[in-house]
């Protein structure tokens, strides 16, 4: 089957690398060969336009004889053209295009045109805007755009830090994501998937400074040009990448209480070839933390109760590394590649006090818990990218493959002691994981005139996954630990995915417009352990998932949409894995390897307004979900909780959420987010059914005010009320910001202040579960008050005429599936 994805690829990739030439009419001698010559200038600025398009049309057919890009002077030459009729059209990313008519004849075979004039356009071209200053949030058609780079409490932070002010999204304490409430999203790194996530979400945002984010894409509701993973829709992080012409680099460093960060970026570009290079580390040198823990078991002999309190600390650590190359081999063709590379590791500490009581056993139980933890994970990925565009505006052809392996290490130490001798350990545990990841995928765009365009591709994602998990034992005798072979073991996961899609974008008439769509996603999935005792599994699915999209323009600054669609997610590889981290030997969560994906149907109604000075976006929602994956708690032996990933059954979600931002003489802005759910999930738990609702929100405030052209302030908040599960809710929470950015050496260098958290040293995060014979209440508070300063600085020279590769305005969020 694999090899039958990369023949199609390889048919469909040859079909569209030729262009059309006009052959000779009967009896035509074209004897001589002509020249055509001239020079591009800025009709403002008078300015040599550099590396603009230059295309050469065949009058009567249309048919493109040659295309070349101007040189650094702007100058472009044809040599060798047959005499004839023929058109020039100019065009280059923030002008208008221009057309020039000429003739080749035999009195006068060579033309030069001298000097073309193109006129600076000043509109808006997909979120880079020539004129002005784009606004920290834009709304598009497809999508919600949040401008970090404009946000200055940003700084010194991560990209956990950066995502927990986009509207509609929520960060955990542990750095979980949520989307509308829902943790089921696709996370894309400028428009693809990456293995840094294999190993967790949130150790892998962590290990991202904010610096290195250009903005956060987030999107609701897909096209079936992306793939159907993530029921409750996509966040696509765009990094800071751009192509003009020379040297430049920038460098920043942070320092604070709980977190010290450095970066360094560097861009080259010299004609047709661009460099970039960015890499940072990071560091958590400590975040204590205290947690409380108790649970009540209501059994037919009475109840029983498990008291826990914790102390601890940890810190973070990481960094990332990614070189990408570029090259226009001319006005149609381009190819880059890519190479990203990260690690990251965690180191905690944890001492606990316990009792446990049970009085039908007549059962009092005091001890002390000491649990170390030790994490390291590091990732590899590479890319190549192939974009082929047309002389026809909007045919568009990109092929790209990319490889991707990250590795993870996890060690725990548990020692134990107390007043009962049963309750002695002394044992460790850790697995050693590797993901590995290939994506072949081919898209081609071809618009059917000025109304009507064919988005249209196939896909091939191959995943493998290894984990080889050890539990040891100590032995007083030996003084060694001593491998315990029942509990250990090797699993291996293969998931291979092929897909294809087909979507039109219809212009309807002026106000009308419709984006729909289908998406075949094929996944064969199979299972296999070293111990012969566990049986292999494999399995696989098909699912057909449409979508729609129509909006109403009500004017050129204001909408509405609305949007349906099918979405699948897929379990993750925590969610699957076997392995039992322990760090705690009464309460332990393990992976489910027979689990099903979640299949969504999801529909959204949204209303955008923006002016010069107010922008806002108010949108209601509804998803209906089967064979729902969440975290079930039940209660085994001797008093342990076992948390285990099922499909439970069904759930409903409907929610709204509101966006708004304000300023005020340009001095003053205010932005407030809120969202509202209400959630009603269902299902069957060790065979009794289980039923619970309820409404949540959470929402944030900002306010930023610019004192002058070089200093500026901003405070933010946030709050997330208890989320509604079906055993309970978890993790009600609230945080704080403050932050100052002064700009200085012409604003050639900034330095910041901020300030997290500063009026609490904890945040807390309390959790509530309740089942047929338990209830729990946990609650853990981590350190979060930290005060930091930042310092950035930017050198080298460019000129901001960004390199012509047609469609490139396009790439940053729109590349991937």
């Amino acid at each position: 089957m694999k090899y039958s994805v990369l023949f199609l690829i390889a048919t469909i990739y040859s079909c569209f690398l030729s262009a059309q030439n006009p052959g000779n009419k009967p009896g035509e001698k074209n004897t001589i060969k002509g020249k055509i010559t001239g020079v591009l200038i800025d009709s403002v600025s008078r300015q040599p336009v550099e590396f603009a398009t230059v295309m050469l049309l065949e009058t009567q057919s249309q048919n493109q004889i040659d295309g070349l890009t101007t040189d650094e002077k702007g100058e472009f030459k044809f040599n060798e053209i047959a005499l004839g009729k023929y058109q020039l059209v100019f065009s280059f990313i923030g002008y208008k295009n221009k057309t020039s008519s000429i003739t080749l004849s035999p009195e006068k075979p060579d033309f030069n045109l001298n000097t073309i004039y193109l006129i600076p356009d000043s509109y808006v071209l997909e979120g880079v805007e020539i004129v002005g200053q784009a606004s920290i949030v834009e709304n598009k058609i497809d999508k919600l755009v949040y401008n970090a780079e404009k946000d200055v409490s940003t700084a010194g932070g991560d990209a956990s830090d950066v995502l927990s002010r986009v509207p509609m999204l929520s960060v955990d304490v542990n750095g979980g994501v949520s989307l509308r409430g829902s943790s089921n999203i696709q996370i894309l790194i400028n428009g693809r998937p990456s293995a840094i996530f294999s190993g967790g979400v949130a150790e892998a945002l962590k290990s991202i400074p904010a610096e290195q984010i250009k903005s956060i894409e987030v999107i609701t509701s897909p096209s079936a040009r992306y793939d159907g993973e993530g029921s409750a829709g996509i966040i696509n992080i765009i990094t800071r990448k751009k192509a003009p012409q020379g040297f430049t680099g920038n460098a920043s460093a942070s320092v604070g209480t709980r977190s010290n960060n450095g970066n360094l970026g560097l861009t080259y570009a010299k004609g047709r070839f661009g460099l970039n290079f960015s890499g940072g580390f990071r560091g958590n040198p400590s975040r204590p933390s205290i947690s409380e823990f108790v649970r009540r078991d209501f059994l037919d002999s009475g109840e029983r109760v498990l008291t826990q309190n914790g102390a601890g600390d940890g810190n973070n650590f990481g960094g990332r590394a990614n070189l990408e190359l570029s090259y226009d081999i001319n006005a149609y063709n381009r190819v880059s590649s890519n190479v990203n590379f990260g690690g990251r590791g965690r180191e905690s500490t944890n001492y606990t006090d316990a009792l446990f009581i049970d009085p039908a056993a007549n059962l009092r139980q005091e001890y002390t818990r000491e649990s170390f933890g030790d994490t390291r994970s590091n990732g590899l990925d590479w890319s190549f990218d192939y974009r082929r565009t047309f002389l026809k505006p909007g045919k568009e052809l990109t092929f790209a493959v990319q490889l991707e392996n990250d590795k993870d290490r996890v060690e725990n130490l548990v020692q134990q002691s107390g007043n009962d001798s049963t309750l002695y350990r002394n044992e460790s545990n850790g697995n050693r994981s590797r993901n590995g990841e290939t994506l072949i995928q081919l898209d081609y765009t071809h618009p059917f005139g000025e109304k009507v365009k064919l988005e249209t591709g196939v896909k091939g994602i191959f995943r493998g996954i290894s984990s080889d998990f050890e539990y040891r034992n100590f032995d007083a005798t030996s003084q060694t630990f001593i491998l315990d072979e029942l509990r250990s073991d090797q699993f291996d996961y293969l998931q291979d995915v092929y897909a294809g899609y087909a979507s039109f974008n219809v212009e309807l008439s002026d106000k009308w417009g419709l984006l729909a769509g289908a998406r075949y996603e094929a996944t064969n999935i199979s299972g296999d352990y070293d111990n012969a005792e566990r049986q292999p599994f494999s399995s696989s699915y098909g699912n057909v998932l449409p979508s729609a999209t129509l909006n109403y323009k009500l004017s050129e600054l204001s909408g509405i949409k609305f949007s349906f669609g099918q979405r699948i997610q897929r379990p993750e590889e925590d969610f699957v894995n076997p392995y039992v981290a322990v760090s705690d030997p009464r309460d332990i969560t393990v992976g489910n390897p027979l689990l099903l994906p979640e299949v969504t149907n999801q529909y959204e109604l949204t209303f955008n307004k923006s002016a010069k000075a107010f922008n806002m976006n108010v949108g209601t929602f509804y998803r209906a979900t089967r064979d729902i994956i969440e975290p079930i708690l039940s209660i085994i032996d001797d008093g342990v909780s076992l948390t285990s990933y099922q499909n439970i059954g069904k759930s409903s979600t409907f929610g709204g959420n509101l966006f708004a931002s304000v300023t005020l003489k340009d001095k003053l802005q205010l932005r407030g987010n809120a969202t509202v759910i209400y959630y009603s999930g269902e299902g069957v738990v060790n065979g009794v059914r289980l039923t619970n609702s309820g409404a949540y929100w959470n929402g944030n405030m900002n306010l930023s005010y610019t004192f002058s052209k070089t200093l500026r302030a901003e405070v933010n908040g946030f709050y997330s009320a208890p989320r509604v599960s079906l055993q309970g809710s978890r993790a009600a929470y609230a945080r704080s910001s403050f932050a100052v950015r002064k700009d200085i050496w012409k604003k050639k260098a900034s330095i910041g202040i901020v300030a997290v958290q500063p009026f609490a040293k904890y945040l807390k995060f309390p959790n509530r579960l309740t089942g047929s014979n338990f209830e729990q209440f946990s609650q853990n508070a981590i350190a979060q008050r930290s005060y930091g300063i930042s310092f950035s600085y930017r050198f080298g020279k460019l000129d901001f005429k960004e390199r012509n590769s047609r469609g490139d305005e396009q790439r940053e969020g729109n590349d991937g599936f």
